[in-house]
């Protein structure tokens, strides 16, 4: 498990001992987010610094420090299986970044707010977005152009994993709920209710039977 914190580190923990086994602190900020590439030997995290970093596990080390974004990066995601990893940043953009070479690769400009989350199909082809005015995007990887948007909402959206076709996300609002967006239709066809306060987190089963949220009330819920 990785987890990224406030403190400006990064951890590493090993469930079998119940341990920290890295604690990376190069961040001068708080960090948002991070995620392991799906080879297992590194880790990608979004800092308040503006930097997303990649992290060795083999050497504990620093690999790479992507330089660009120009305001908080909020939400860092790899592309299956490759060397690519995509920001989300409070500079409006979404970027995606080669990790061998530390160069942008691709930029992608629509939103006019914050972006808070992001996520990438299974496929590597399809990138969602979502911002601080309640909409979310969904960009082609491979033309490099916008597929569509979605108002989901007057309030800032947070999370926006993906369900396993790529068809539909799950957002998760400031308003206490959680939107289902259907992207072949571009609506909302569905909300789950029940938080009392902002939903900040949420995920889906790998076989997309359950949902899990996580709010600024304090509690996390399991829906079926």
């Amino acid at each position: 498990l990785c987890t990224s914190s406030g403190d400006g580190t990064v951890k590493v923990w090993e469930f079998a001992s119940a341990k920290c086994t890295h604690t990376f602190s190069e961040h001068s900020q708080a960090v948002w987010g991070a995620e392991f590439h799906y080879g297992g030997d590194f880790v990608a995290s979004c800092s308040m610094d503006h930097t997303v970093r990649v992290w060795d596990l083999i050497s504990g080390k620093c690999r790479q420090t992507l330089r660009g974004h120009v305001d908080s990066v909020n939400a860092v995601a790899w592309l299956p299986y490759s060397n690519n990893v995509a920001s989300a940043s409070g500079d409006k953009t979404v970027s995606v970044w080669d990790a061998r070479t530390g160069l942008c690769v691709q930029t992608l400009y629509g939103h006019s707010n914050s972006c808070n989350g992001i996520a990438v199909s299974n496929m590597g082809t399809t990138i969602v977005s979502c911002d601080a005015d309640g909409v979310v995007r969904s960009w082609d990887t491979r033309m490099v152009q916008q597929l569509s948007v979605v108002e989901v909402g007057r309030h800032p959206i947070n999370s926006v994993p993906l369900d396993r076709s790529g068809n539909k996300c799950i957002a998760a609002s400031d308003d206490g709920t959680v939107k289902i967006v259907d992207f072949s239709s571009n609506t909302v066809v569905g909300e789950l209710a029940g938080h009392d306060n902002s939903v900040q987190a949420c995920c889906l089963a790998p076989n997309d039977a359950y949902c899990i949220t996580g709010s600024s009330d304090t509690t996390f819920k399991l829906w079926a």
